[in-house]
C-alpha cells in the first residue's frame, strides 16, 4: 500500500515546529498501516502513482486549496489532525467542494478510525484506477438466452474503464487443434478423483484452449459461449473455468458480459475467489435463496467432486462443498451502475439431482424478494465473507 500525502500549512505556522508536532499523528498511522506515508506533489496526483490525501497541517490553508484545487484530478480525501486548528479549515475546504459538485471526506478522528478509513479508500482507489487496464475477451456471442444482459462497449468503457475484446469461437476450436501447452498445479488431484478420464481429458484441452486465447491476446479474464463446445466436443468449460477463477484469472459463463464485469469487481475488491450460479429458488417467507452452477473455483471449496455437466450430463462439472458462514452476494446491472450487493450467510451445501452441480443455499439480510421484483439479470456472484461496505464504498465514491 502506497500513500501520499499533499501537505498545506498555513506560512503563519512555523513550519519545523508544526512537522515536529505531527511526528507521532503520523508515525500511529504508519505502524498501524504497516505502511509509509510518501510526500507527494501535483505531478504525483496527475500520474496516480500511489492513494493520495491532502493533508490539512494547520487552519489558514483555505486560500491555497482554492487555487489548486481543479489540478487535484477530483480526489478530496482530507486528512487532518487534532492540532492547529486542522480541522476547522479542512471543514471549510469540503464545503467548498460540495458547492462546487465535488465529493470530499475528512478522515479525522482516533487512530484506529483514521487506519480503518484508509484500508478502505485505499482498496477503492487502487481498483479504480486498475480497472482502465482491464482486457475482457469474449468468446463468442452471449448465449441465445440472455436476452437481457446486452451492453454498450462505450458505456463500459467510459464508466468503468475495462475494455471488451471480441474472439470468434471458431478461434477457440483452431487453438484446441494443437499441442497442450498449459498443465494446473491441481492436475493430478483432479484425476485421483476416479472420474471418466477420457471426459478429463477433454475438458482439460478446452482449458488449456482458454488459456492459449488469455495469453495470446493479453487478457485479464474470459466470458466464452460454453454451450457451443457441448455441441461440438461433447464436453463442457466447466472445469476449465474454474480452474482459471482459481487461478485469479475471471472466467465467466455463456458469455454474459454483466456477470464477467461483476466478477472482475468482486474479485478486485475482495480479492477473493468469485463464483458465478443461478438463482434457483428463493424462499421469500424465510428470506433464503439457492444458488447452483457447474463450475466453482476449487479454491473456494474445502473438498470437491467431479461429475457431469447439469443439463447436459456431458463432460466434467464441479461440485464443489464452500463452507458454511459468510458470504457477499452481488450483481452489476447492464449500464454498469445500477447493482445488487448483500450480505448473506450459507446455510447447508445441497445435493439435489434436479440442479447444478454445487448447490448452496444462503440467507440474505436484504430482501430476497429482490430476485422476483428487481433482479439484474440471471447470473449472480458470491464470494466468501462480509464485503457489503467495501462494495457501497465503491459505488458512492
Amino acid at each position: 500500500m502506497k500513500i501520499g500525502l499533499f501537505p498545506l500549512a498555513s506560512n503563519l505556522h512555523d513550519a519545523f515546529s508544526v512537522d515536529g508536532s505531527l511526528i507521532d499523528f503520523r508515525k500511529s498511522i504508519e505502524d498501524q498501516l504497516k505502511a509509509k506515508f510518501i510526500d507527494i506533489n501535483l505531478q504525483d496526483f496527475r500520474e496516480k502513482t500511489c492513494f493520495p490525501l491532502i493533508f490539512i497541517k494547520t487552519g489558514g490553508v483555505e486560500g491555497q486549496f482554492k487555487r489548486i484545487f481543479k489540478d487535484l484530478d477530483n480526489r478530496y480525501w482530507l486528512l487532518a489532525g487534532k492540532l492547529h486548528n486542522a480541522l476547522p479549515a479542512a471543514m471549510e475546504i469540503a464545503t467548498f467542494l460540495r458547492k462546487n459538485g465535488k465529493k470530499a471526506e475528512i478522515i479525522h478522528g482516533d487512530t484506529e478510525y483514521i487506519v480503518r478509513r484508509l484500508k478502505v479508500l485505499s482498496r477503492v482507489w487502487d481498483v479504480k484506477n486498475k480497472l482502465p487496464s482491464i482486457k475482457l475477451g469474449v468468446i463468442g456471442k452471449p448465449s441465445d438466452w440472455l436476452i437481457a444482459s446486452d451492453v454498450d462497449c462505450k458505456q463500459l468503457k467510459k464508466k468503468l474503464g475495462i475494455s471488451l475484446f471480441d474472439i470468434e469461437i471458431s478461434e477457440l476450436f483452431n487453438v484446441m487443434k494443437g499441442k497442450v501447452k498449459y498443465h494446473h498445479p491441481m492436475l493430478g488431484e483432479i484425476k485421483n478423483k476416479h472420474f471418466t478420464s477420457q471426459s478429463i481429458k477433454g475438458a482439460l484441452k478446452i482449458y488449456d484452449g482458454f488459456k492459449t486465447l488469455i495469453s495470446k491476446y493479453n487478457l485479464d479474464g474470459i466470458t466464452v459461449r460454453c454451450f457451443d463446445l457441448i455441441e461440438r466436443y461433447k464436453n463442457t468449460g466447466c472445469l476449465g473455468l474454474s480452474l482459471l477463477n482459481s487461478e485469479g484469472i475471471i472466467a465467466g459463463c455463456e458469455g454474459d458480459i454483466p456477470a464477467a464485469v461483476s466478477m472482475i469487481l468482486l474479485q478486485l475488491l475482495t480479492r477473493q475467489p468469485v463464483f458465478m450460479a443461478n438463482p434457483a429458488s428463493v424462499d421469500v417467507n424465510r428470506n433464503e435463496v439457492i444458488l447452483a452452477h457447474c463450475t466453482l473455483p476449487l479454491n473456494m471449496s474445502d473438498s470437491f467432486q467431479l461429475d457431469t455437466h447439469f443439463e447436459s450430463g456431458l463432460g466434467v462439472g464441479i461440485k464443489g462443498h464452500i463452507p458454511e458462514g459468510n458470504v457477499t452476494i452481488f450483481k452489476l446491472a447492464a449500464d454498469f451502475q445500477t447493482h445488487f450487493v448483500s450480505r448473506g450467510k450459507i446455510l447447508e451445501n445441497l445435493n439435489a439431482k434436479n440442479l447444478c452441480r454445487t448447490q448452496v443455499k444462503l440467507k440474505l439480510e436484504e430482501d430476497v424478494s429482490y430476485f422476483l421484483h428487481h433482479s439484474l439479470g440471471n447470473h449472480h456472484l458470491v464470494c466468501n465473507g462480509d464485503f457489503y461496505s467495501l462494495i457501497k464504498e465503491f459505488f458512492s465514491w
